[in-house]
């Protein structure tokens, strides 16, 4: 017999910067079990990666049949429930893993990003406490936490759990541009793009920040800048021409919304 670590992966969701953490499960199996579970993983891995959700879904699904009482194995078959949008199916899933590691971050954090796309704010709120509460470093919960007091309306807190992100994590780039966003809502304008061109100096594809930058100069009445902006989003991601879909599923914040849909109009 020996002890393996399995990795499983992590995602961060397009429809929502909210991260997916991995699960790690430590289980005592043969070394010809061993093989056939990192054989499972790897599958589901490329699957991932390939884009091919449903595929990787059906991997995790092998995995919990071999080992019915591994978190991960639940908790990452969420995370591809989650990448086809069917969060009510994985949230079954990250309550099971939660069941069965209780004492561990991960699927509390996860679960807290499939009640955030179901609008069940305050028991996202509740699960991000708990990983805070064992993990009282982790920027993910920090930003997460902040997005789902933003869809409450709470944007002085969200702003504050953003910024302890980023004070956790110096590198955390999407807790940075959500924090750059809803200061635009806070109507701090000149700090928002401030905040949001210094991003884009260190992360120029990052699409999100491109797009909401060019809604704020447009408010700004800096139309030319604005212009120039848009370009590289059109580029990039052509989904932030989709008002529907910037405002309820990547949930920008009211102000922005109104400012990006001003834009698109007179263009």
């Amino acid at each position: 017999m020996r002890s393996i670590l399995a990795a499983f992966l992590v995602l961060l969701l397009l429809f929502h910067p909210a991260a997916i953490a991995p699960v790690q499960a430590q289980i005592n199996i043969t070394e010809a079990e061993s093989n056939q579970l990192d054989a499972l993983v790897k599958k589901a891995f490329d699957a991932t990666d390939a884009g091919k959700f449903p595929i990787a879904e059906g991997y995790w699904t092998d995995l919990i049949d071999l080992y019915p009482d591994n978190a991960a194995g639940w908790s990452n078959r969420g995370n591809s429930k989650m990448s086809q949008n069917r969060p009510q199916e994985a949230l079954a899933d990250y309550n099971k893993s939660v069941e069965l590691a209780p004492d561990y971050p991960d699927p509390y954090l996860n679960r807290g990003a499939a009640l955030e796309s179901l609008g069940k704010w305050e028991e996202a709120i509740a699960d991000y406490n708990r990983v805070l509460e064992i993990a009282p470093n982790d920027a993910a919960a920090y930003n997460n936490r902040g997005n789902a007091k933003a869809g409450l309306g709470k944007w002085e807190e969200a702003i504050a759990d953003y910024q302890t992100a980023m004070q956790v994590n110096s590198r955390f780039s999407t807790a940075f541009g959500n924090n750059a966003i809803a200061l635009f809502q806070v109507s701090k304008t000149d700090e928002a793009i401030k905040a949001m061109k210094n991003i884009l100096r260190k992360y120029p594809n990052f699409t999100d920040v491109r797009a909401a930058l060019t809604a704020a100069l447009w408010a700004s009445k800096k139309q030319g800048e604005a212009e120039s902006n848009w370009v590289s989003v059109e580029n990039l991601d052509p989904r932030y021409r989709d008002i529907n879909w910037v405002k309820n599923i990547r949930r920008w914040p009211p102000s922005m919304v109104v400012a990006l849909e001003k834009f698109l109009t007179l263009k």
